[in-house]
């Protein structure tokens, strides 16, 4: 990789702000190779150099990505001065710019991957790209017998916003009834709208999956994991394909 400055590699990493970092240097407290380093503008290459703070290695990632089970309560966000944040949440990341992949309402859980990545979110949220976005929500009211159909045509919304065709598939009808949904968008309070729209009210709701990406059932709400290798060269594909076809069937 090209070399950077030593307190932008160090800042990257969360060890602080840059004058914080140039204070620990002055105090001798991060090394280059055993050695100590006072000038924080230096550059370095991180994979080629071993770089401690307070005798502590600091490893170096280019780009990190972790699926995160959104409990409620907790907001999509980087930073929030009232609630939780889903970055907050990663409780052993190694760089300081994380950001999650488009948002999930606080009341809402499930599926969101936290990255770096700029040009993978890029491909995953771009609205040519159609990335289907399966959830499993529980609704109050009784679905319209053509709920189905109208679905799959594209509803709209109560507001006169349209919306793509979707697919609907409906678990359990009852008092309580469960359903699941796959949209290719992501509008403001979607799902909620669109069963508004049928004269239903969401109750619960849970993003199952995102692309290629399938939520790992056994992270408990608020509980995260690295992705697989093998997830990540996937969700990468399906992020580079463009889509011009209908929701999957």
């Amino acid at each position: 990789m090209k070399e950077i400055r030593l307190d932008k590699f160090l800042g990257e990493m969360g060890i602080g702000t840059r004058s914080q970092i140039k204070e620990m240097a002055k105090k001798g407290r991060i090394s280059v190779d055993g050695v100590p380093e006072k000038k924080t503008d230096r550059k370095i290459d991180p994979e080629q150099v071993e770089v401690t703070v307070d005798a502590r290695k600091i490893a170096y990632a280019a780009f990190e990505y972790y699926m995160l089970n959104k409990p409620q309560g907790v907001v999509s966000a980087t930073e929030d001065r009232r609630y939780e944040t889903v970055v907050g949440l990663i409780g052993d990341r190694m760089r300081d710019d994380l950001f999650p992949v488009g948002r999930l309402d606080i009341d809402t859980e499930g599926l969101i991957l936290i990255t770096n990545d700029g040009d993978l979110t890029h491909q995953l949220l771009s609205p040519k790209k159609h990335v289907d976005k399966v959830y499993f929500a529980k609704i109050e009211g009784d679905l319209p017998f053509d709920a189905k159909e109208q679905i799959e045509q594209g509803i709209e919304l109560l507001d006169g916003t349209p919306t793509l065709p979707a697919k609907l598939e409906v678990l359990k009808v009852g008092t309580l009834s469960e359903i699941r949904l796959t949209i290719r968008e992501g509008k403001f309070h979607q799902v909620k709208r669109m069963f508004e729209t049928l004269g239903c009210n969401v109750v619960y709701l849970k993003r199952l999956s995102m692309g290629s990406l399938q939520l790992d059932e056994t992270l408990e709400p608020g509980e995260y994991r690295p992705l697989h290798q093998e997830e990540l060269e996937e969700l990468k594909r399906h992020g580079k394909e463009k889509r011009t076809d209908h929701v999957k069937q």
